[in-house]
């Protein structure tokens, strides 16, 4: 049945299109997008139906080690186109992306304004009033000159994008916290800029002393800091193979809460809440006090540090190399128990061979097995909904004919390109 359904949704999605599913011309309906998702629903096809038996050629049908390396090939080269339509989706996506956060960033100027109208009746408009819509202009017109600068790249969004194309919690918590700062500021000279009175003056120039925004400084240091200390443990921890990354086709919002594999992480989701709910107490409290900076109580700023300080920690402790613990020979039911030959399959178990995010197919087939001074991939097994090789503990290959007998070293490579351990095995003629 989800044979018949992958069909008939890759015959639907493959009717004549002159573009290939190539191009990125905003509505075209044989876009990126319409590309990406014809690739998906035949590469889908073509899983279940190797994954039943179906499609395999006469030639190779006879022989198991045969029928499993020519699908495991033919499924790579379906993985790959699916890849690369992947990426020509991520990339119209984000070419596209900058209007739209212009079109969010103007939305809430406007949400301002109505909100200063609404508490405007009976109280009256006062110079604090004008001074944040006009800062809140400021802010929208920069943030909208920046997304056309980087609109090839997410526009507003751009610095808070990672070198692994995901939305980088730290960084956008930072940049949550410095457009407030700025934005307050800007509130603040209005305010100056239309004060009339000498008092008023030193008033307002009183409220951007450190006594009265002390916890909003410090938490802005902090969190600046965070977002550029995390940047250099996660480079350095990839270098020295002790952290697996690999690049994402686009971000997406669940990334600021997830890691690379999608799964919620409660480093990054207290971290997010946290910053949060402090940024609307002090927005609150630049709202009822506009002539100074927002005195963050220590009380709320201690717990926003203790928050990043677990975020931080959270990134110091995840991950990890991969490691292979024992080779054994491969067993099917009915074989006799022996020692390892030159073409028998092998199991590799361990631990973390398939790095997060890396569960797609084309990411799966760069997964090589260095046996002795010879190169072997891992080949793809299909199973109705995934595969069943490789898995993130245990590997499946062939030892080939061109490893001498002998003890013989074993090592994976990942598709992160980490290396794990050399494992020995003795390998008889």
């Amino acid at each position: 049945m989800a044979v018949q359904e992958a069909r008939q949704s890759a015959d639907s999605g493959a009717y004549g299109s002159a573009h290939g599913g190539g191009c990125t011309c905003g509505d075209c309906p044989h876009g990126a997008r319409a590309g990406h998702r014809r690739a998906v629903a035949e590469f889908l096809l073509k899983r279940d139906e190797y994954a039943a038996g179906q499609g395999l050629p006469a030639a190779v049908a006879h022989s198991a080690s045969a029928s499993r390396q020519w699908v495991s090939e033919e499924l790579t080269q379906s993985a790959e186109l699916v890849a690369e339509r992947g990426r020509a989706e991520g990339e119209a996506w984000l070419a596209r992306l900058w209007s739209r956060t212009a079109g969010v960033v103007w939305a809430l100027v406007v949400l301002l304004l109505l909100v200063q109208a609404l508490t405007a009746i009976g109280a009256g408009w006062t110079s604090a009033r004008t001074a944040g819509l006009l800062a809140a202009l400021l802010v929208a017109g920069a943030l909208t000159a920046a997304s056309w600068f980087h609109r090839a790249r997410g526009g507003a969004l751009a610095p808070v994008i990672g070198e692994d194309n995901r939305l980088s919690t730290s960084r956008a918590v930072a940049v949550g916290w410095v457009l407030f700062v700025a934005y307050a500021v800007l509130v603040l000279v209005g305010r100056l800029a239309a004060a009339s009175e000498h008092a008023e003056r030193d008033a307002l120039i009183a409220g951007l002393e450190l006594t009265r925004g002390a916890g909003v400084v410090t938490v802005l240091a902090v969190v600046c800091g965070i977002a550029v200390l995390v940047r250099r443990v996660v480079g350095l921890r990839v270098l020295g193979q002790r952290l697996q990354k690999v690049r994402a086709y686009r971000p997406r919002a669940a990334d600021l809460l997830t890691d690379d594999a999608g799964r919620g992480t409660f480093a990054d989701i207290q971290y997010v809440v946290i910053s949060t709910v402090a940024l609307l107490f002090a927005a609150v409290r630049l709202a009822r006090r506009p002539d100074q900076l927002p005195d963050l109580p220590w009380g709320l700023a201690v717990v926003v540090l203790v928050s990043a300080a677990t975020y931080l920690a959270g990134k110091y402790a995840e991950g990890g190399r991969p490691v292979i613990l024992s080779v054994v020979r491969a067993r099917e039911a009915g074989d006799l128990d022996g020692p390892i030959r030159t073409g028998d399959d092998i199991e590799i178990r361990g631990a973390a061979f398939v790095p997060p995010g890396a569960q797609d197919a084309d990411r799966l087939s760069r997964m090589v097995v260095r046996i002795g001074p010879v190169n072997v991939h891992v080949p793809l097994v299909p199973v109705a909904g995934g595969f069943s090789n490789p898995t993130d503990a245990v590997l499946t290959v062939p030892v080939p004919a061109d490893v001498e007998p002998g003890r013989v070293e074993v090592q994976v490579v990942t598709a992160a390109g980490v290396e794990t351990n050399r494992y020995t095995i003795d390998v008889t003629d």
